[in-house]
């Protein structure tokens, strides 16, 4: 299966050989990273005996009065899709919330659509029916819940004393503000009614939390990636800490700052679920891209080398670190001699002061390695937003080659400016450089590749 719609257009110009690699190595990458295919793997279930395993454990027969699937998230919908396939008609409820644009349907499952990255009202309206029916389980039953990246939008449910306009607000600012997944979940897990463990706290204590799960964290960290179902780590200190690290206080909406300069104490997320039967299983690990691109690197007769699943800071750097690695191999056959393969993942952000354009941390890294290779032959990199929206756009990333700058040159661009302004889609629609995959399926850490021949 190729994820990348647009392959035509990406080798109508440039360096065409290495170009085809690297669309290739890409959707290995992608393939590596299925959740629908990892929850098949994962459970079983034989409707005539009503056995049913999970993790090569079994259950007995019987053991379950109800099955319930909540859920929400941008690597959400290939989950639920396998457990309907799986448990079809035994579901006796369920609901999971994907974001706008997904394709499929559900038999068993309700389908709910809302906005990413800026929560919207149709998000909050189904948050509420999870909330709600995370509250009707019972002793005996067993709810499956898919929490996956990008659920801090699409399952909005603020506390009382704001509003969603607010949230909306503060979710802005929080994500052009340079913070880490960690700093700004910090904060909006303590302004719901379902982050941070409150979900979980709603299902019956009596009844069997199945948490599945993919990665877009560095790490893994549970209550960072399923963080509704689990129990949380951070604090009411740690939200303030990010406000006071970023200087946002004066930024965010009043409301939430009165509201975390003085949070009523019973208000802080659980952390722990000790007296609670919930198994968690992390279906696709956030390094998962980078090993399947790796994989198929190395098919192709590159040595390979992923040299780190764990970047984070700004992305146009690092695509200048990539480049400063193409030159080292030019001129001395290290850390690799041709032909070469390195490959690495994490979570790159942009730091936008002002209003700034529409781009996204990938194709700031594709046009900030451009720009430092230069002229440097028989090389390309790509950066790719493994659930295919890079930021708020329709882009999924960005490739580059020795031929980007001399081809932006020509047809009046300035990368430069467009990096300065933090505007690159349009400059890599024009150029056919822009890597549109749609929606995935899935949702790990973000993948860069940059090959020599």
């Amino acid at each position: 299966m190729n994820y990348v719609k647009n392959i035509d257009e990406l080798l109508s110009h440039g360096n065409r050989e290495l170009r085809s690699e690297a669309l290739e190595i890409l959707n290995a990458g992608l393939r590596h990273a299925d959740p629908g295919r990892a929850a098949r793997d994962l459970i079983r279930f034989d409707h005539a005996t009503e056995t049913l395993s999970i993790g090569g454990v079994s259950r007995k027969p019987g053991e379950f009065a109800n099955i319930y699937v909540i859920g929400a998230g941008k690597a959400t919908f290939p989950i639920a899709r396998a457990l309907d396939e799986i448990f079809g008609e035994r579901i006796a409820e369920g609901i999971v919330i994907c974001k706008d644009g997904q394709e499929g349907e559900l038999r068993n499952i309700q389908l709910r659509l809302a906005s990413h990255p800026i929560p919207n009202e149709q998000g909050m309206a189904a948050a509420a029916d999870i909330l709600a029916l995370a509250r009707k389980t019972r002793e005996r039953d067993l709810v499956f819940a898919c929490i996956t990246g990008g659920s801090s939008a699409l399952l909005p449910l603020p506390i009382p004393e704001i509003t969603l306009e607010d949230k909306k607000k503060a979710n802005k600012i929080l994500l052009t503000c340079g913070a880490n997944i960690l700093e700004i979940n910090a904060v909006r897990k303590h302004l719901s009614l379902v982050k941070g463990g409150l979900l979980a706290r709603a299902v019956d204590p009596g009844a069997l939390l199945v948490n599945l799960t993919v990665s877009d964290v560095i790490g893994d960290p549970l209550d960072y990636i399923t963080d509704p179902t689990v129990p949380d780590t951070s604090t009411f200190a740690d939200a303030r800490n990010t406000l006071d690290k970023y200087d946002l206080w004066d930024k965010i909406p009043a409301s939430i700052a009165r509201y975390l300069r003085n949070p009523p104490p019973e208000r802080e997320t659980p952390k722990s679920f000790d007296d609670r039967r919930i198994e968690n299983h992390i279906l696709v690990p956030g390094d998962a891209a980078c090993k399947g691109a790796a994989l198929r690197a190395r098919e192709l007769g590159f040595d390979t080398m992923i040299l780190s699943t764990m970047f984070e800071g700004e992305s146009k750097e690092l695509g200048r670190t990539f480049a400063f690695i193409a030159k080292e191999v030019r001129a001395n056959s290290r850390p690799l001699a041709v032909p070469c393969a390195f490959i690495g993942g994490g979570e790159t952000t942009v730091t936008v002061s002002g209003e700034g354009g529409e781009g996204g941390p990938n194709q700031e890294f594709a046009i900030g390695c451009a720009l430092e290779i230069g002229t440097l032959q028989d090389v390309v990199t790509a950066g790719l937003d493994t659930d295919g929206t890079d930021g708020p756009t329709l882009c999924a990333g960005g490739i580059a080659d020795e031929y980007s700058i001399k081809r932006a040159r020509g047809i009046g661009i300035d990368l430069y400016e467009a990096l300065k302004r933090h505007d690159t889609t349009a400059p890599l629609l024009r150029l056919g450089d822009a890597i549109m995959t749609g929606n995935t399926g899935t949702n790990v850490n973000d993948l860069k590749i940059m090959l020599l021949r």
